[in-house]
């Protein structure tokens, strides 16, 4: 996988001056912004794969301001990107010549209700600020990943986030009840419905989650509250194998139910990395394990024993000799030094040299094996890999992350980064599994969504784009191969 960008767009640039110039009468000179040092930080992707280029960077301020720059792009053919706060981990928020919309000025929470449990959020909202709203009236929106206090709710469905608690709440795709969207030829659809049960014919909002903004841009969102809880019990588990902890996780769900929201697995690799470079982290287990699970089980009602429940079902594991050692937070603050373990993995990754990293699925039954034979083969093929899986367990995305061996040169580990996507997504597909979890397409896969998506899949994906944006200006070069 090189990390060159792609060629940039080429623009005719006395038509990107006028109609620059009309947008910046419309929302303000100073949203417009010019200056390389105010462009640089929205030109490159996080991981550092991908360099971007952009004439200008658009900031509206409202939904109808996304509509007017979006609409005199379209009168120009002039091409655009949506971006919301630049966490993306596949390229589709960069821009490679064509204009740049930031989302960032889009940042009011419009309405929430606890008695509908909705909350009404513009795109630029971070996810943090959701989180913390739905807390200050009782309530909980459970969509949790590392970036939470800096990547934005427009983002978070333009590419179906999914993170920690999916295995309970789901996708944002089941976190949405509504969408506004401003489409590739500046039309504002009004969307925002707080219903439960509308059966009036096509349910459009699902076109545009996961779309990575090339079917057109949301601005705003109706998102599905719950219940705040008001006990968890949180658990780390040294295991032998990725089988034994498949069978925690049969044994914890068959006695939790959905009390069971998390179930995220870790290899040795990757805990003793995250103790190695991130500061303030603690070794919970004496001695080493193969494996660890961080299981959390939370509940709203104040009679169930949680913590009572986790320790009967590790009793009966320990007794079936597939566990190996367990440790139960008797505090928040246990349980936040807990989840650290986990949530600081993919950072501490950085300090180990290059990573070429998959975000993939498999069936939950198949992710012991997938773990287990994609290893296998990854470390046949390069002796001294050290390979890092680890992830969502519960809903069956593995992020099967490798680690150059100590002492390679960290670019020609990256060169590699091909090889091992034929080795990874060939296991995963025989497992009738998908290459994209919860990071999306964009750039990064396009190329290999071709390879192993259904063609008639891709013919429908093809003639949805063609309906919605039949001249290409939205999001160009992302998801689909010469669209």
């Amino acid at each position: 996988m090189s990390s060159h960008s792609p060629q940039p767009i080429v623009l005719d640039p006395d038509k990107v001056e006028r109609v620059l110039g009309r947008i910046a009468a419309r929302i303000g000179a100073r949203h417009v912004l010019r200056a390389a040092g105010d462009l640089a930080p929205h030109l490159v992707e996080g991981r550092g794969l991908f360099q971007g280029a952009t004439p200008a960077v658009l900031r509206p301020g409202s939904a109808e301001e996304v509509a007017l720059v979006v609409a005199e792009c379209a009168a120009a053919g002039l091409p655009f990107v949506p971006q919301g706060g630049n966490t993306g981990l596949v390229g589709g928020q960069v821009p490679f010549g064509a204009l740049l919309i930031s989302l960032s000025r889009l940042d009011r929470i419009r309405d929430l209700d606890p008695t509908d449990l909705t909350v009404t959020a513009e795109a630029g909202v971070t996810l943090a600020k959701v989180q913390e709203a739905a807390r200050e009236h009782g309530c909980l929106f459970p969509l949790s990943i590392a970036a939470e206090g800096s990547c934005q709710i427009g983002g978070n469905l333009s590419t179906n986030a999914g993170g920690t608690a999916v295995l309970r709440y789901g996708n944002m795709r089941e976190l949405a009840l509504g969408l506004e969207v401003v489409l590739p030829d500046g039309r504002l659809w009004n969307g925002l419905s707080r219903l439960r049960k509308d059966n009036t014919g096509y349910d459009l909002k699902d076109l545009f989650i996961g779309a990575e903004g090339t079917l057109g841009i949301i601005t705003a969102a109706v998102l599905r509250l719950f219940p705040a809880p008001r006990q968890r019990a949180t658990a780390l588990v040294g295991l032998e194998s990725p089988h034994a902890a498949l069978a925690l996780f049969r044994r914890l769900r068959a006695v939790a139910g959905d009390a069971l929201t998390g179930f995220e697995i870790m290899p040795r690799f990757g805990l003793e990395t995250v103790l190695k470079h991130m500061p303030g982290t603690v070794r919970a287990l004496q001695g080493d394990h193969a494996f660890y699970v961080l299981a959390e089980l939370t509940s709203t009602r104040h009679e169930d024993d949680l913590a009572a429940m986790v320790l009967a079902v590790l009793a009966d594991a320990f007794e079936a000799a597939e566990v190996e050692d367990a440790v139960i937070a008797a505090s928040e603050a246990q349980a936040a030094a807990l989840w650290r373990l986990r949530e600081d993995l993919s950072d501490a990754q950085k300090f180990e040299g290059g990573s070429i990293k998959h975000d993939v699925s498999v069936p939950v039954s198949k992710v012991a094996d997938f773990i287990v034979e994609a290893t296998r083969r990854c470390e046949a093929h390069m002796p001294g890999l050290r390979v890092c899986a680890f992830g969502h367990m519960g809903d069956g995305n593995v992020h099967f992350n490798l680690s150059q061996p100590v002492g390679m040169d960290k670019a020609a580990f990256i060169d590699t980064w091909e090889d091992f996507n034929r080795i990874v997504h060939d296991l995963v597909a025989s497992l009738s599994g998908s290459i994209s979890a919860e990071h999306g397409i964009g750039l990064l896969k396009k190329e290999e969504l071709t390879l192993y998506k259904d063609k008639v899949a891709l013919e429908l994906m093809a003639a949805v784009k063609a309906a919605l944006d039949p001249k290409g200006l939205a999001n160009p070069g992302k998801v689909l191969l010469g669209r």
